[in-house]
């Protein structure tokens, strides 16, 4: 008998590749280039499964691609947004994801752009390789103390969670959050969180902003320059969620103008293209989307991948099914 053709669209860990070749017949990306929509429209034409990642765009017009053969979107991450889901499900195409494994990564990393953001840390670091320090000052860089703050978290799933319990934990911070749905009533009381009724709500009250929800149409430019004039000047936002969710234009807008302190971002709307203006600003602390960019945590990701796929061939529903 055959084995299922797959491919993996961006090089992954070669341990997992290893595994894959073993069970599959598959076709690998050594070059680790992203995929074209022409790239990507072929490959569903010739593959039983796609193993895709945040960068391959599977639009409803790629989708409606004939003769299709995949029948099985294996995405590479926690969020997908990249899949037009409804499509998907219109051609009846099963779509998975990788939840929890990378939570505690994300989590580590959100809480280190908090910190650098309020401390200046990146302001610093290139102050120092610039050649530009000229020694200790009793009024140089100053920040914010993160210790006893409060912490605003718009959503509140696991990775704001575990944001929550590091910044309640570790350093005293008070919790504020709002999400459209209601978490559990054990996790609210051991990190004595409030709810706000809006966003607007919290975004007033916060003096660090983190966002966690998922990206899409539903919250593209949730915050945009209304929101971001409602949050104190001595505040810091912080995205390790998705670009979309904030209008970039706006925000450098914000941080030029001061109606914020500074700002740590991990995603961006358009990346790995980002603006100019952005780059220029000495407020901002930005990292190349290393959420979940730890060995342990690409290795778990691919082992999840793995395990979707191997039941949705076995006649199993995969268990991290999203459509």
């Amino acid at each position: 008998m055959n084995k299922p053709k797959v491919l993996v669209t961006r090089k992954w860990p070669a341990a997992i590749e290893e595994k894959l070749s073993k069970l599959y017949d598959v076709k690998l990306n050594k070059q680790d280039t992203p995929l074209s929509a022409l790239e990507l429209k072929a490959a569903l034409q010739n593959y039983d499964a796609i193993l895709a990642t945040v960068t391959d765009r599977f639009t409803a017009e790629v989708l409606s691609v004939a003769d299709r053969r995949t029948k099985i979107i294996a995405n590479f991450g926690v969020g997908y947004d990249n899949i037009d889901i409804q499509a998907a499900k219109q051609y009846n195409l099963i779509v998975t994801n990788t939840p929890e494994v990378l939570t505690e990564c994300t989590a580590d990393l959100t809480m280190m752009l908090l910190l650098m953001s309020a401390r200046r840390a990146a302001e610093g670091e290139r102050l120092i390789r610039r050649r530009q320090w000229h020694g200790w000052s009793p009024t140089h860089q100053l920040g914010q103390k993160v210790s006893g703050k409060t912490l605003g978290l718009i959503g509140f799933g696991r990775i704001a969670q575990a944001v929550a319990r590091r910044a309640h934990h570790g350093f005293g911070m008070q919790i504020l959050f709002s999400d459209p749905f209601v978490p559990a009533q054990d996790i609210v009381e051991e990190l004595q969180a409030q709810r706000c009724d809006t966003i607007d709500e919290l975004l007033t009250e916060a003096h660090f902003v983190s966002l966690h929800c998922p990206g899409g149409k539903a919250t593209r430019h949730l915050i945009n320059e209304r929101r971001l004039k409602l949050m104190r000047p001595t505040a810091h936002l912080i995205n390790t969620a998705r670009g979309d969710v904030v209008d970039s234009r706006a925000l450098i807008k914000a941080l030029q103008q001061q109606w914020i302190a500074g700002a740590g971002l991990d995603v961006y709307e358009g990346e790995p293209n980002i603006d100019q203006d952005l780059l220029a600003l000495e407020n901002v602390t930005l990292l190349p989307h290393l959420g979940s960019a730890t060995e342990e945590t690409r290795l778990a990701m691919g082992n999840r991948v793995l395990d979707n796929v191997t039941a949705f061939f076995a006649g199993q529903n995969p268990v991290d099914r999203v459509a």
